[in-house]
C-alpha cells in the first residue's frame, strides 16, 4: 500500500528518491534503457552490413515500436492480473534472451527482425506493469513526480546509450555488443527481483488473458472521464515529433549539416530536462493541474514561428522553449492515475503508454509524408497550429466529463477482482 504523505512533507524528488524499491527500479530502467539502445544501434548497423539496405537497417529501429499497440490490446491483462514484480522480471529475462540470442552467429536478417519485434511486443507490457506499480511504493502525490525522474533518466541514457553503442561497435565484433546487452538486461532483471517487493496481484486469474485484455480496452475507453486525458496522452506527442522528424531536412535546407541536425534533435529534450526539473521542484501539485492545458499549449506556440523559417540558433531557441511545455505529462499522469479504476489500472496504463508510443511513430511518419509535398518549416509550423485545436478538443471534453476519484474494484463488474 502507499506510505501515507504528511501534509507537512509532501511529496517531492528528495522523498520519491528516499524510496530504495524506486531507487532499484530507476537503476534496473538505465540499465535496459541502455540494453535497448545498444540492441537497436547494433542491429542497425549489423544489417546493413550485411544487406546494404538503408531501409532494412532503419527497420531494426521502426520495428521495436510496431507492435505496441499488439502488445497494449492483448496481453495489457498481465499488469493487472499477475504481480508486477513478477511481470517486470519476466519482461527483463525475455529481453535478455532474445538479446543473446541476436548474438548467435549467422542469424538471418528476416529472424533479427523477427526477435526485434518480440522485443517490442514486451516492451508496454513492463511499461505498463512499472507505471501501474509506482503508487504502491511512492508517498501519496508522488506518482508523477516518480514519472518524471523516469523520464529524465529515459531520457539522458538514450543519448548515453548511443554513445555506448557507437563506442562498443568501435572496440568489439557486433556480437560482443550484443551479448553486453543482454547482461544489462540480466543486471535489470537482478535489481528488480531482489529490490523490489512482489505485491499480490490487482485482479485474480483465470480465462484468456487476450480476452480479458480485450475487454479491458473496451473498458477503459468507457470511462468517461478517462478518455479525453488518453486523447491527451496520445495527440500533442503526436504532432509535437514534426521538428524531430524533419530536423535533417530542415537542417540541409539552411546548409548546416550533420551538427545543425544534432543542434534541432537536441534542443526540445534539453528544454524538457529542464521543464521537468522545474516543473517538480517549483510548482505544487495543484498549480501543475491548473496548468495542464497552458503547459501543453507552451509546445506547439513556439513551433508557429517556424512559419518564416529561422536559421539555426532561432529554430533551436523556439524547440527549447516548445520543450519547456512537455512536463505537462506531471499532471497528466496523476489525473489519468486518478481517473482509472483499480481493477483497470495496469490496462489503462498500458494502453496510455503504447498509444503514446504508437501515436509519435504515427506522428514521424505523417510528418515526413507531408513533408513530401510542403516545405518542411511549414510542416513544423501547420503541427503548431493542430495542437492547440486538439487541446482545446480534449479540454472541452474533460470539462464535461469531468474526473471523478477512482472507485475501488467492484465485484459486479469485475468479478474476478481481489484487493492488493
Amino acid at each position: 500500500m502507499p506510505i501515507p504523505d504528511s501534509p507537512a512533507r509532501p511529496a517531492s524528488y528528495r522523498t520519491v528518491l528516499a524510496v530504495p524499491e524506486f531507487r532499484a527500479l530507476l537503476l534496473a530502467q538505465t540499465l535496459a534503457t541502455c540494453g535497448t539502445v545498444v540492441v537497436q544501434t547494433t542491429l542497425s548497423v549489423l544489417v546493413y552490413a550485411r544487406t546494404g539496405s538503408a531501409l532494412l537497417a532503419s527497420l531494426a529501429f521502426a520495428l521495436g515500436f510496431t507492435p505496441y499497440l499488439f502488445g497494449a490490446t492483448l496481453l495489457s491483462a498481465v499488469a493487472d492480473r499477475c504481480p508486477a514484480r513478477d511481470v517486470l522480471v519476466v519482461c527483463q529475462a525475455l529481453s535478455c534472451a532474445v538479446a543473446a540470442a541476436m548474438a548467435l552467429p549467422g542469424l538471418p536478417v528476416p529472424v533479427l527482425l523477427a526477435l526485434v519485434l518480440v522485443l517490442g511486443v514486451a516492451a508496454p507490457v513492463f511499461q505498463g506493469a512499472r507505471a501501474a506499480a509506482l503508487p504502491d511504493l511512492l508517498p501519496d502525490g508522488g506518482y508523477p513526480l516518480g514519472r518524471s525522474l523516469l523520464r529524465l533518466v529515459a531520457q539522458s541514457t538514450q543519448v548515453a546509450g548511443f554513445a555506448v553503442g557507437g563506442l562498443l561497435l568501435l572496440a568489439v565484433p557486433a556480437a560482443h555488443a550484443l551479448l553486453a546487452s543482454a547482461a544489462g538486461f540480466a543486471g535489470a532483471a537482478v535489481l528488480l527481483r531482489y529490490g523490489t517487493r512482489r505485491r499480490p496481484a490487482r485482479l485474480g486469474r483465470g480465462g484468456s488473458v487476450a480476452r480479458a485484455s480485450l475487454a479491458g480496452v473496451r473498458q477503459v475507453w468507457a470511462v468517461p472521464g478517462l478518455r479525453p486525458l488518453l486523447l491527451l496522452t496520445w495527440l500533442p506527442p503526436a504532432l509535437a515529433v514534426a521538428p524531430e522528424a524533419l530536423a535533417a531536412p530542415y537542417a540541409a535546407q539552411l546548409g548546416a549539416g550533420p551538427a545543425g541536425v544534432a543542434l534541432l534533435l537536441c534542443a526540445a529534450p534539453a528544454g524538457s530536462v529542464a521543464g521537468e526539473l522545474l516543473y517538480g521542484t517549483l510548482l505544487s501539485p495543484a498549480t501543475r493541474a491548473r496548468l495542464l492545458v497552458p503547459s501543453a499549449a507552451l509546445i506547439f506556440v513556439p513551433l508557429l514561428g517556424f512559419v518564416f523559417r529561422p536559421g539555426l540558433l532561432a529554430a533551436t531557441a523556439l524547440l527549447v522553449v516548445s520543450g519547456l511545455g512537455y512536463p505537462y505529462a506531471m499532471a497528466l499522469d496523476q489525473r489519468t492515475l486518478e481517473a482509472a479504476p483499480a481493477p483497470l489500472r495496469g490496462r489503462a496504463l498500458t494502453l496510455a503508454l503504447a498509444g503514446l508510443m504508437a501515436g509519435q511513430g504515427l506522428g514521424f511518419a505523417a510528418a515526413g509524408a507531408v513533408a513530401e509535398f510542403l516545405d518542411p518549416s511549414l510542416v513544423v509550423a501547420g503541427a503548431g497550429l493542430l495542437g492547440p485545436a486538439v487541446l482545446l478538443l480534449c479540454r472541452g471534453a474533460t470539462r464535461r466529463s469531468p474526473v471523478r476519484a477512482a472507485p475501488g474494484p467492484s465485484t459486479a463488474r469485475f468479478p474476478n477482482t481481489r484487493t492488493p
